[in-house]
């Protein structure tokens, strides 16, 4: 889950529903992140995988305990170290995160939370990336009342509905449908 989302009231919502969270920490939750930094990880055995692709090489390493007491999310069961090093062409980046899980180690041992995170991030990349880069979102002059809202309803119905049609490339699939006319508003009546 994105670190945003890392609230007490968040985990209190998951857990009524009867699911489980994973909840990121990272530096800008400065008590909690220093709590979760210091609690004895060099002790902790490792889960390390490394997978490459899209020109880079992605370590990730996993280290999970029991949730100490002083943890007050709702079910928190699992705090888990998540160390990511990346090298892209010679240069390397290391990111260290810290996860809250409610799900025990019987449903989350180490594979599987690093595969969750890694499913979340692999979704937000597909979204978040084409929102930044192909619709370049970040520049937008829209930045008042529901308008911003509007327009990452409308962005984001626009990527789902070329994913549905099978495009991978948004941004080419966005340059094939601006040259007739009629494309945009056929994939939006066939959906």
């Amino acid at each position: 889950m994105h670190a945003l989302h890392t609230q007490h009231d968040t985990a209190a919502v998951v857990t009524r529903a009867g699911g489980d969270y994973v909840l990121t920490v990272k530096a800008n939750q400065k008590s909690l992140y220093a709590h979760l930094k210091a609690l004895p990880w060099v002790s902790v055995p490792a889960t390390t995988r490394t997978d490459r692709g899209h020109g880079r090489r992605a370590t990730r390493t996993v280290k999970v305990v029991e949730v100490p007491a002083w943890v007050e999310f709702s079910g928190a069961a699992q705090v888990a170290q998540l160390r990511r090093t990346v090298t892209r062409k010679g240069r390397r980046t290391v990111e260290i995160v810290y996860l809250i899980t409610s799900a025990d180690a019987r449903t989350a041992p180490p594979e599987v939370l690093a595969t969750w995170v890694q499913s979340h991030w692999e979704i937000e990349n597909r979204l978040h990336w084409v929102r930044d880069v192909t619709f370049d979102e970040d520049r937008s002059q829209v930045r008042t009342g529901n308008a911003p809202r509007v327009m990452a309803g409308l962005r984001n119905t626009a990527i789902t509905l070329l994913r549905l049609e099978g495009h991978r490339n948004i941004a080419a699939a966005l340059q094939h449908h601006a040259r007739d006319i009629d494309r945009p508003i056929n994939l939006f009546l066939a959906a």
